[in-house]
């Protein structure tokens, strides 16, 4: 009994099972990415234009963005309690919403409006850096399979939530706002215990590359298995009793990742000496010669004049707790070569020193001493560029797909919603091989998803037949390779220690993109060809026009302009993410120890 509960209190501290509530919490947590199917509701309901919906557009994005509030407080209070906070935010903001377009409440105006938006969709920002803070302190060594997963699950949860209401079976399209105030909510509180970081040890094994791999074939399953509903069910009429049945196997693939937990807690050894490089502070050191070497380490890291290893050596120093295995004699001679190794690397500048000034690029800084760098202000705005551009076609998808003729837009925001997923899973995927096995700067791949972008509103602008779906998959996979790639750029460039409220503080590029591109551009450009149609059309028509839900603008004009601006901007934001390729490539060098040797 007493063994079986040490393996219960070790179950419930493993890290993979942190990592897995975050997921499930972060699948239901990118509310943000339903507007493009609640818009048209809100829109016929409180009859405003375009340019009105796209102010309650950008009020929502600054919600979805603007973290400032969630990074502070999860920095000061435990995460359980921020995780309230934003699970009483969702459903306060949202909930007002669904009273006022079912009439259930008195009618507000415009602003009014934006500030429930605004409000309902900031509790996603607790969301987001609760499981972000608590997965990047659980695995330090994987940040970009890390962000780019958790960051995907967001970005798929548009798709999930839209599956999940299939099975209310309803006309009243209303009832999505009410399951957006509701469900992630009730998620937040039923995990909210569960998301931390873990203390103790961090319980790496030589298994963790095998358990990622199996997360990212779970991603895929997942992505395709969507996908494939979702052109079913847009094709044919299903049978409810089938929605229930494809819906819970929507449900058990999400439960599927718990697998690795609860092996890695019932199945095998909970530590292993062989898999333990990585202790907590409190920990005893192993041996004697790697507790001396500790030691030393520690007196290093407080002297006045601060010596800060790069992560190279610090892994090299890691390593060594494997020495206890070894012979007495071999593992003198180990030490003697590793301490060869750093006076070496000292000399040369392998292993920097504190200056007065300021820390380098790839120590700990805090949001004021990153916001005087160059390469921070290069990231900002190659995310406001690129992923602003992005997030204004998620926000008028519904515009978009109904001025081509398309009725519905569900199926859009369902297959922008599983890009964006796959975008992200593969952004973390593929930038952390470059980074990992060739030491090249992460932003190249930054550079690759605006240029995706960029094809992506080009093929938005000409409306050639077939363009809107392939339009969807590139701006879905671009927009989500950024949510992988800044913000592990963000933690390798700037540390780890104010990630939170460095990463919040990138995140606002997301609504200024969108407040310029979607609040400024594409909805007065559309609002003007809409007048235009409508004033050279007959009077008789003109009623039919306005419907209680404001001009419609008809036609590939509609978004052409926008679009073609939008494309032009990615372009640009692809060369200044080059330019940070550049400035960074010696930072890499040093921290991954290939390249440049």
């Amino acid at each position: 009994m007493g063994k079986l509960g040490e393996r219960t209190a070790a179950f419930l501290n493993n890290r993979w099972l942190v990592f897995v509530a975050a997921m499930w919490l972060q699948s239901v947590a990118g509310i943000g990415y339903l507007f493009g199917s609640i818009s048209p509701v809100i829109k016929a309901s409180l009859g405003y234009n375009q340019r009105q919906l796209a102010r309650i557009g950008v009020a929502k994005d600054l919600g979805d963005s603007v973290g400032s509030l969630a990074g502070f407080l999860c920095g000061i209070i435990p995460l359980w309690a921020a995780l309230l906070i934003g699970a009483l935010a969702n459903f306060v903001g949202y909930g007002w919403v669904w009273l006022v377009v079912t009439g259930r409440s008195p009618t507000l105006s415009l602003w009014p409006m934006c500030i429930l938006i605004f409000i309902g969709t900031n509790g996603e920002t607790f969301y987001n850096t609760a499981a972000l803070v608590s997965c990047v302190q659980n695995f330090p060594k994987n940040r970009g399979p890390i962000v780019g997963i958790l960051k995907g699950f967001a970005g798929l949860s548009g798709a999930i939530l839209t599956q999940i209401f299939a099975l209310i079976h309803t006309p009243d399209k209303s009832a999505l706002l009410f399951m957006v105030a509701t469900g992630p909510s009730m998620v937040a509180i039923a995990l909210m215990f569960l998301i931390r970081p873990v203390r103790g040890p961090r319980q790496v094994r030589r298994s963790d590359q095998s358990n990622f791999l199996y997360i990212y074939s779970i991603c895929l399953l997942l992505a395709a298995y969507l996908m494939g509903v979702m052109i079913v069910q847009d094709l044919v009429d299903l049978d409810h009793s089938l929605v229930i049945f494809i819906t819970i196997i929507l449900f058990i693939l999400l439960l599927t990742p718990l697998a690795i937990p609860i092996i890695t807690t019932f199945y095998l050894d909970i530590i292993s000496p062989m898999e333990e490089p990585l202790t907590s502070p409190a920990s005893a050191p192993p041996s004697g010669e790697s507790s001396s070497m500790q030691k030393q380490k520690q007196v290093v890291e407080e002297s006045e004049d601060e010596v800060l290893l790069s992560e190279v050596e610090e892994e090299k120093l890691q390593e060594e707790s494997h020495l206890q295995l070894l012979q007495a004699s071999e593992r003198k001679k180990r030490i003697a070569h590793l301490n060869a190794k750093l006076t070496y690397a000292a000399a040369r500048g392998g292993v920097r020193v504190k200056k007065r000034w300021g820390p380098h690029r790839g120590e700990d800084f805090t949001l004021l001493q990153a916001l005087v760098k160059a390469d921070f202000w290069l990231i900002f705005v190659t995310l406001l560029l690129g992923a602003g551009s992005g997030l204004t076609v998620i926000d008028n998808l519904g515009q978009m797909s109904q001025s081509l003729g398309f009725d519905d837009a569900k199926v859009f925001v369902s297959m922008i919603s599983i890009w964006n997923f796959l975008g992200r899973v593969a952004g973390g995927y593929f930038s952390e091989n470059i980074v990992r096995d060739h030491a090249y700067p992460r932003p190249i791949a930054a550079a690759v998803a605006q240029l995706l972008l960029a094809i992506g509103h080009f093929l938005f602008a000409t409306a050639w037949p077939g363009t809107m779906y392939i339009g969807t998959l590139l701006v879905g996979l671009g927009y989500g390779a950024h949510w992988a790639v800044i913000p592990a750029t963000a933690s390798e460039l700037f540390g780890i220690k104010n990630f939170g409220a460095i990463y919040n503080f990138l995140t606002i590029a997301n609504p200024a993109g969108s407040m310029i591109f979607s609040g400024v551009i594409t909805s007065s450009l559309y609002d003007y060809e809409a007048e235009k149609q409508a004033h050279g059309r007959q009077i008789r028509k003109l009623e039919s026009f306005f419907e209680g839900d404001g001009l419609k603008c008809e036609g590939p004009t509609c978004f052409f302009a926008s679009s073609m601006v939008m494309m032009s901007v990615c372009i640009v934001a692809a060369g200044l993410s080059l330019v940070l390729v550049h400035r960074t490539r010696r930072v890499y060098s040093s921290i991954y120890g290939r390249g440049q040797r």
